[in-house]
């Protein structure tokens, strides 16, 4: 029951669809700007996660998706539906903060998995985006749907 009462508490949630950003407030002070993407490839969905460790899902070509709804659970979480129909991930505000607490890693280890299945650069995200993306040395982003043959 500690843990309960140890996790902070959402004082607010913001869908911005224009830059495809979750902002989320919590009542310790802090704030995080969670890329939808970023939320779509760590769906907490057993479709994402599996059933256990080495299971998980690889989610690929997600940097345009949207959030086209999202609606409170209880009150511990939220359930966003994706525009590529994906809605079966309940957000708990412990899991939302771990996101935002642990971003910088987790989004560095989504490259690292999208670059040894052989998709390097592949994380859609925009040279102009706020998370860093791996390039060549020509400064382009390889990846499937970049247009050259590989």
């Amino acid at each position: 029951m500690t843990e309960k009462a140890a996790t902070p508490q959402p004082t607010g949630l913001t869908v911005h669809n224009q830059s495809r950003v979750l902002d989320v407030a919590f009542d310790d002070g802090s704030t995080f700007a969670l890329p939808f993407e970023y939320l779509r490839v760590y769906s907490p969905s057993a479709e994402v996660q599996g059933h256990g460790k080495g299971q998980e899902t690889l989610q690929l070509g997600k940097r345009l998706v949207g959030i086209t709804g999202i609606e409170p659970v209880g009150n511990y979480a939220v359930q966003p539906t994706f525009s590529d129909g994906h809605n079966s991930g309940l957000y708990t505000w412990a899991y939302l903060y771990k996101l935002g607490a642990e971003q910088a890693t987790l989004w560095q280890d989504y490259l690292d998995r999208l670059a040894a299945a052989g998709y390097p650069g592949d994380s859609g995200r925009d040279a102009k985006a706020d998370m860093t993306v791996k390039q060549s040395s020509g400064g382009h982003v390889h990846g499937p749907s970049c247009g050259h043959k590989h």
